[in-house]
């Protein structure tokens, strides 16, 4: 049940103060580093998910979704499609997180589901940058 409409998408977006990135890249010129570096630049709290990093963005980098700390509002995934179930459920497990968002390219319909199942908003192969900057 991914969200679809303008309205909800933009509501994800005024809501989400913190936003875990899950594969976030220390490398310019990869969208997993410049889409949340862009993030970053529009008043977001980006915070790096990536075990081969120590930081990105001089901000800590983590190993996984369940080593941030309390405070995410958002899972922001640039992970091959058959690697974001994993992702999905451990966002699933935190209370804190209330949307999942599969970048452009990425989908799980099952996870999806169970996104959906458990109140979280989830979307899917949609760029954030994107829907930034034609939402906001």
């Amino acid at each position: 049940m991914a969200v679809e409409s303008d309205e909800t998408l933009r509501e994800i977006l005024d809501e989400t103060g913190t936003i875990a990135v899950v594969g976030c890249s220390r490398t310019p010129g990869k969208a997993a580093h410049d889409v949340p570096k862009y993030m970053l630049d529009r008043g977001y709290d980006v915070v790096p998910v990536n075990p081969y990093a120590t930081a990105i963005f001089g901000r800590e980098a983590y190993d996984s979704i369940e080593a941030v700390p309390e405070g995410v509002d958002m899972v922001n995934v640039f992970r091959p499609s058959a690697e974001t179930g994993g992702v999905v459920d451990a966002a699933i497990d935190r209370a804190d997180v209330e949307s999942v968002w599969l970048q452009l390219g990425i989908t799980n319909d099952a996870a999806g589901e169970r996104a959906a199942a458990a109140g979280k908003r989830f979307v899917q192969d949609r760029c954030l940058k994107v829907e930034f900057a034609r939402l906001c």
